[in-house]
């Protein structure tokens, strides 16, 4: 009995050491996460073998496990940028990016944690203000989002390829100039609505007009062949053909064959 306690109090020691050390050593990497290991002892950041993956990892207790996230992540950023003709514009843009995970020892090692601050976001600003400055406030305001989108997100991507970076997409969310600037930018925009739907309409009423004489002309042409190819005598023979056509109703008439001045029979009587 008395041997128990001296025996005991060792194991319970070396199973707290224990304990200590498996929690030191183990390691969850969660869904979407990859792990850059540091060795204490042997070189410090692991760079030339892949990450850790995601699940469950014992380590050495000396050594450290640094967790990055490796998913597709979004970061917004505002800037104030100025146009081509010095305007100040402020832009609301935002990236969609991931680390690359195969160089992530590396990413890890030359930029750290804060990777996104010190690398991402001021590349983004530099090339945004690069982008802007080609373009006046009215092409902003209209037709030329899409176009300095494109451009914002080629020019970021050129340099952060090279820093372990994957850049997905470049948003430009929303572009607000100077108030006064863009009372006048849309009031020259209705104004050339406005002049686009008055040549419309001008246009549209020359071609009826066009239409119209075209027509008034098909007709006056049309009489004068009919006219041209009346003969007297054909005159005659229609007459004859529609007096009697109209004896035939039932409505009581004296026809003259002949009496008239043109020759024509004369249709007196009409009850």
């Amino acid at each position: 009995m008395d041997k128990l306690p001296k025996i005991a109090l060792p194991a319970i020691f070396i199973l707290i050491i224990l304990i200590i050390l498996i929690t030191k050593s183990a390691v969850t990497i969660g869904s979407g996460e990859a792990g850059v290991l540091y060795r204490t002892f042997g070189g410090g950041v692991v760079t030339d073998e892949h990450p850790l993956g995601e699940g469950f990892h014992i380590v050495a207790p000396w050594n450290k496990v640094y967790i990055y996230e490796v998913r597709q992540q979004e970061v917004f950023e505002k800037m104030q940028v100025l146009s081509s003709n010095g305007l100040e514009i402020k832009l609301d843009a935002s990236a969609w990016f991931e680390p690359k995970r195969e160089s992530l020892g590396k990413l890890h090692q030359e930029k750290g944690e804060a990777y996104v601050q010190r690398i991402l976001l001021p590349t983004i600003r530099s090339a945004a203000r690069s982008v802007v400055g080609r373009y006046t406030p009215e092409q902003l305001y209209s037709s030329k989002r899409d176009a300095i989108q494109a451009e914002i997100y080629e020019e970021t991507k050129k340099i952060v390829d090279g820093q372990y970076i994957q850049l997905n997409e470049i948003l430009v969310r929303d572009v607000t100039l100077p108030a006064t600037i863009k009372e006048a930018i849309e009031r020259k925009l209705k104004q050339e609505q406005e002049s686009l739907e008055y040549e419309f309409r001008l246009v549209t009423a020359q071609k009826e007009a066009e239409k119209v004489r075209i027509e008034a002309q098909g007709k006056a042409d049309a009489n004068k062949i009919l006219s041209a190819s009346l003969t007297d005598k054909i005159l005659q023979d229609k007459g004859i053909d529609a007096t009697l056509e109209l004896s035939k109703s039932p409505n009581s008439k004296i026809v003259i064959v002949g009496s008239s001045g043109d020759g024509l029979p004369l249709i007196l009587g009409n009850n």
